[in-house]
């Protein structure tokens, strides 16, 4: 059923909590292939009249080592796991995250979305927002969200 399962983190052990999950299912499944995804936010440049605190080059120098960052972290993340006959792979996604995350799954035949979600509710939530849930409401295709543990009921 689910044949290509798209698995987007962000860096955190929290986030990492879905693996467990994302294993389950992909054996279940005897999935093809398991695509680790994270995205290297572009630096925001400054808008009307801010001053530049540093130059152009700097600025490309700051987006080249955060997508280094990107694609180190899930190097070593797919070097770590083995889930024998299924396909690892793993890329690093440019832009708003649930907006790259969405893109990405559309273009590429992804079968399933596995995200963790930090579990956040009420104010916080509306303050910090939700790449899970934004996710949820982008993508196309079904969306398996993970609590993240120490996570509390809340309104």
């Amino acid at each position: 059923m689910y044949q290509k399962i798209l698995v987007p983190l962000d860096g955190s052990e929290m986030a990492e909590c879905v693996l467990p999950h994302v294993e389950a299912i992909a054996r279940g499944c005897n999935a093809e292939s398991v695509q680790f995804v994270r995205t290297a936010d572009p630096v925001p440049s400054p808008t009307g009249g801010e001053e530049l605190a540093f130059g152009a080059d700097t600025w490309k120098q700051i987006e080249a080592e955060n997508r280094a960052t990107a694609s180190k972290y899930l190097e070593q993340l797919v070097a770590r796991i083995k889930y024998d006959g299924v396909n690892l792979r793993s890329e690093v996604l440019r832009g708003r995250p649930a907006d790259s995350i969405a893109d990405y799954a559309d273009k590429n035949g992804v079968d399933l979305i596995i995200i963790a979600t930090h579990g956040r509710s009420g104010v916080s939530r509306w303050v910090l927002g939700s790449v899970a849930d934004r996710v949820l409401r982008a993508a196309c295709v079904p969306v398996m969200m993970v609590r993240s543990p120490g996570c509390a009921p809340g309104i």
